[in-house]
């Protein structure tokens, strides 16, 4: 049985923006973007160069588009077993979900791999909705801290599961790029919520889950 979501404590959860980025407005920030990349030293009059502040205006809309939300997440399903009570210990995980965001304090990406995964109570999502809650969130100006505990936030909120854990891990381009220039440095974050923050076997159980899969141990 499909369950519509109270649209006004998503909006509320996901912290939405409605962003309106009308003609004008994106004529001047092209513009901004061609006194940057000039004063920077980019060749403007160049065939393959003439158009890269329009595309790159274009592509900071498009990385985030986490801002003005994704209807898709508004549908949740009735649980298989409505008694929540008995599902404290069965978890749903999902990963390794791709995700690629905006670092705020540079505006340079920091990319990786999510895994959430929940205890059921009486409310079950699409797993293809917990990957649309992480790229909703991911397509932003965030940091990784940040990140997981929105992602956390929204599975709790949307879901009222008996537990939420979400596990990250990224690479950031600001270390890489910049600053110590590390070569590939790795950032792991988690973030436990109800069951998963009072029980260890649960958190050991998850976090197996998501190494035996993970991109990076493989």
């Amino acid at each position: 049985m499909f369950i519509e979501a109270n649209h006004t404590d998503l909006h509320a959860t996901l912290e939405l923006q409605h962003r309106k980025l009308g003609p004008d407005q994106v004529r001047r920030l092209e513009a901004y973007a061609t006194e940057i990349f000039s004063a920077l030293g980019l060749d403007l009059d160049r065939p393959g160069t003439r158009e890269t502040p329009r595309r790159f205006i274009r592509a900071l809309i498009d990385a985030t588009a986490g801002y003005d939300g994704d209807p898709k997440l508004f549908t949740l399903f009735e649980s298989e077993s409505p008694d929540g009570a008995n599902n404290r210990l069965s978890q749903v995980v999902e990963g390794p979900i791709p995700f690629f965001a905006l670092c705020e304090h540079h505006a340079l990406p920091f990319y990786g791999h999510a895994y959430v995964g929940y205890i059921a109570g009486e409310q079950i999502i699409g797993i293809s909705k917990l990957t649309r809650l992480v790229r909703l969130f991911a397509q932003r100006f965030t940091v990784q801290e940040r990140l997981g505990e929105q992602i956390a936030t929204g599975v709790e909120r949307i879901l009222q599961p008996n537990g939420v854990a979400v596990y990250l891990e990224a690479h950031h381009l600001c270390v890489q790029m910049r600053g110590v220039r590390a070569v590939s440095p790795l950032t792991r974050t988690t973030f436990w919520r109800g069951e998963y923050h009072h029980n260890p076997a649960l958190r050991s159980e998850f976090l197996t889950l998501c190494r035996s899969d993970s991109p990076v141990e493989q």
